[in-house]
C-alpha cells in the first residue's frame, strides 16, 4: 500500500474519531428524540441526564415540542417542559411522566425499532408517539 494513501486514510480516520468524541454525551446521559401526532406532525427533543447512581435507568431533563406539521400559520407552536422517565426489562420497556407548558401528560411504550406507544395529556385526545433514545 503506496505511504500516501495510508497517511490520507489515517488522516481520515482519525478525524473521525476526534468528531466522534466531540459528540459523545456525558457518562449517565442520552439524547431524546420523537415524533408526536398522528400525522408525526410534532417533533419532540431533549438531553436528559440519569436521575441519581441509587435510582438506575431513571433519566430525566427538559424537553421541547415543536409543530412541524404544515397547518402551522404564524410560526411553529413550541412547548417546553420536563420529562421523567425509566427503562425497564432490558431496554423493552419505557414510562414517562411529562409537564409540558404546565400540563401533566403521561407515556408508556414498547420497544420494536424505536418506541411506539401513547402520550395521554390531561385535557387531551392521547396521541401517537415515537421515541427514540441516543
Amino acid at each position: 500500500m503506496p505511504r500516501a494513501t495510508w497517511r490520507n486514510g489515517g488522516a481520515a480516520l482519525l478525524g473521525a474519531v476526534a468528531l466522534s468524541l466531540c459528540h459523545t454525551l456525558p457518562l449517565g446521559a442520552m439524547e431524546i428524540l420523537g415524533q408526536a401526532g398522528v400525522l408525526g406532525e410534532w417533533e419532540l427533543t431533549g438531553h436528559l441526564t440519569e436521575s441519581a447512581p441509587d435510582a438506575p435507568r431513571q433519566f430525566s431533563g427538559p424537553l421541547k415540542m415543536k409543530h412541524v406539521g404544515i397547518c402551522t400559520q404564524d410560526g411553529p407552536d413550541e412547548r417546553a417542559g420536563e420529562i421523567k422517565l425509566q427503562i425497564t426489562g432490558a431496554d423493552s420497556q419505557v414510562t414517562a411522566e411529562l409537564v409540558l407548558d404546565g400540563a401533566p401528560c403521561t407515556y408508556s411504550a414498547r420497544k420494536t425499532r424505536n418506541y411506539e406507544g401513547t402520550l395521554s395529556c390531561e385535557g387531551r385526545a392521547p396521541v401517537p408517539l415515537l421515541v427514540w433514545l441516543k
